[in-house]
C-alpha cells in the first residue's frame, strides 16, 4: 500500500528532539508557579466568528490563513461555522467572559498548545505550530505590562537564551489612534507611488499594518510617516512612562521602535516584540502587548488586559543553535534478560526500581524465537545510553540475586566493575542507580 504522510507544514515531534519540548515545558511550568500564573486549556476549535470579531476582519489572519469550514449539519439542518484557533488570546478571553473568570478580581493565566494558519511553510514558522502565552486580565496598571516583560526575560535567563533585544511601542487610545490614522492615510496619499499593492489595499482599511512592511523599498515612507506617539495624550503617556521605569529599575534594556504596531486589531497602548537576528526574516520570538476593549468586544463587561505569546519551534531552534541543551535524558539502567522465564522475576524487581525514581529500560523480543544472544543484548545496552546494566543470569537467580554491570565512567568506582546485589531488597541498592534529570 501507499504510504502516507503528514500533511505539509503539521511535523511529526519524534524521540530525542520531544525530550527538548518536554524539558522547555517543564521550565515553562516551574517559572509560571514562581509569578502565580495558573493554567488554562481552551478548545482547538472555536466559532469562526470569535476569531473575526477578536483578531479583526481585515487581518491577515483572517483574510487568508484560518482553517475554517462548515461543521455538519444537526437535525434541523443547522451548522455551526468553525475555525482550528490561529492564536490563543481571543480564546482566553472567550473562556473568561463564558465563564465569568473575573468575578472576584483579576486572573494571571498561561497556556501551552498548538495553534493552525494556512501559509508558506518556512523556518520556525509551520502550519501547525506551538505557542505559549501568558495573560493578565483585569489589570489595568503598567506594573502588570511590566511583570510579563520580567516573567519573559526572566524564560530567557531560564532557558540560558541571550541573543535577544525588546522592542517596544505604545498604540495609544482608540481616539489617539484615530488622529494618527487620519495623518498616516493623508501622509500615505500623497506618497501613493511609492506603496506597493498590499500597502494599497490597506491603505483605507488597515493602514497602521503598512508601517510595519518588510518590503525595503518603502523604508523612506514608512520612516517619514506620523508617529503615533506624538498623538498619545497624557494618561497614556503616563501609562508608557511608569513602564519604561520599571524595566530601568530592573535593568532590562529596550528600544522604542515606531514602527512596531502588531498584526492584530486589539491592541491599546503597550506594545512589545522579543527579537532576534538569528532566524532570518522572521525574527520575532515572543510578541504581546495591551487589550483593554477585546473582553467588552466579547460580550463581556469591560476589563483591562495584556499578554503574550511566544513561537515554542522558534525557541527551540535558537537553543539548539545556542548549544544551550545538555545531554538528552537516558535511561539509568538496561535489563539484560537471558532467558524467557525469568521475566517474572525481572519485572518485579524492575517495577521495585521504578517506584524507587530509577529510570529502567528492558530488553524486549523483536520476535517470538527467543530473548536474543547475549552480545546482542549487550550492544543494545550500550547504545540505549544507561549508566548501568542489569544481568539476570542463571547462577545470579540460583543465590536470589543480580548482577550489577557499569557500561559508562561508573566502571572505575567499582573496581571489579561488577557487583551482586540482592532481589529481596531493591531499595538498598537502587540509590546507587539514579541519576540526577538531564538535558
Amino acid at each position: 500500500m501507499e504510504k502516507l504522510a503528514a500533511v505539509k507544514g503539521m511535523n511529526d515531534i519524534l524521540p530525542p528532539d520531544s525530550a527538548r519540548w518536554e524539558w522547555l515545558e517543564d521550565k515553562v511550568r516551574a517559572l509560571m508557579a514562581r509569578y502565580a500564573y495558573r493554567n488554562i486549556r481552551t478548545p482547538i476549535l472555536e466559532h469562526t466568528q470569535l476569531f473575526v470579531r477578536g483578531i479583526g476582519e481585515v487581518t491577515d489572519i483572517v483574510e487568508k490563513e484560518m482553517y475554517s469550514f462548515e461543521d455538519r449539519s444537526d437535525k434541523h439542518g443547522d451548522h455551526d461555522h468553525l475555525t482550528m484557533r490561529p492564536e490563543n488570546t481571543a480564546s482566553v478571553v472567550r473562556a473568561v467572559t463564558e465563564h465569568n473568570l473575573l468575578y472576584d478580581g483579576g486572573k494571571r493565566l498561561y497556556y501551552m498548545g498548538p495553534m493552525f494558519r494556512r501559509e508558506r511553510p518556512q523556518r520556525g514558522r509551520y502550519r501547525q505550530f506551538h505557542q505559549i502565552g501568558a495573560e493578565a486580565l483585569g489589570f489595568a496598571g503598567p506594573e502588570v505590562d511590566a511583570e510579563l516583560i520580567l516573567l519573559a526575560a526572566a524564560l530567557w535567563k531560564e532557558l540560558g537564551l541571550s541573543d535577544w533585544r525588546l522592542e517596544l511601542n505604545s498604540l495609544g487610545q482608540p481616539d489617539e489612534r484615530a488622529q494618527h490614522r487620519a495623518q498616516l492615510i493623508a501622509h500615505f496619499e500623497r506618497h501613493v507611488d511609492l506603496l506597493d499593492d498590499e500597502a494599497k489595499r490597506r491603505l483605507h482599511s488597515n493602514p497602521l499594518r503598512i508601517l510595519d512592511t518588510k518590503n525595503p523599498a518603502m523604508k523612506s515612507v514608512v520612516e517619514s510617516a506620523p508617529r503615533l506617539i506624538d498623538f498619545l495624550g497624557a494618561q497614556s503617556k503616563a501609562h508608557f512612562d511608569g513602564l519604561k521605569a520599571i524595566l530601568d529599575a530592573n535593568g532590562i534594556a529596550w528600544t522604542l521602535n515606531h514602527r512596531l504596531v502588531r498584526g492584530l486589531d486589539y491592541y491599546n497602548l503597550t506594545v512589545f516584540e522579543f527579537v532576534t537576528d538569528r532566524l532570518g526574516a522572521q525574527g520575532t520570538i515572543c510578541a504581546g502587548g495591551r487589550y483593554d476593549d477585546l473582553i467588552a468586544q466579547m460580550g463581556g463587561k469591560p476589563a483591562p488586559a495584556v499578554g503574550w505569546a511566544l513561537g515554542v519551534e522558534r525557541v527551540l531552534e535558537l537553543l539548539k543553535e545556542e548549544g544551550a541543551f545538555g545531554e538528552l535524558p537516558l535511561p539509568d539502567v538496561y535489563a539484560v534478560v537471558p532467558e524467557a522465564s525469568v521475566l517474572p522475576v525481572v519485572m518485579k524487581t524492575l517495577q521495585a526500581l521504578r517506584s524507587a525514581g530509577v529510570s529502567v529500560q528492558m530488553h524486549a523480543s523483536a520476535s517470538p524465537g527467543g530473548m536474543g544472544s547475549m552480545k546482542s543484548q549487550f550492544k543494545r545496552a550500550d547504545a540505549s545510553g544507561a549508566r548501568f546494566a542489569l544481568i539476570f543470569g542463571a547462577a545470579e537467580q540460583a543465590e536470589g540475586r543480580v548482577a550489577v554491570k557499569p557500561l559508562r565512567g561508573d566502571k572505575d568506582r567499582l573496581a571489579d566493575g561488577q557487583t551482586l546485589q540482592p532481589l529481596n531488597d531493591v531499595a538498598a541498592w537502587a540509590g546507587m542507580l539514579r541519576s540526577s534529570p538531564a538535558i
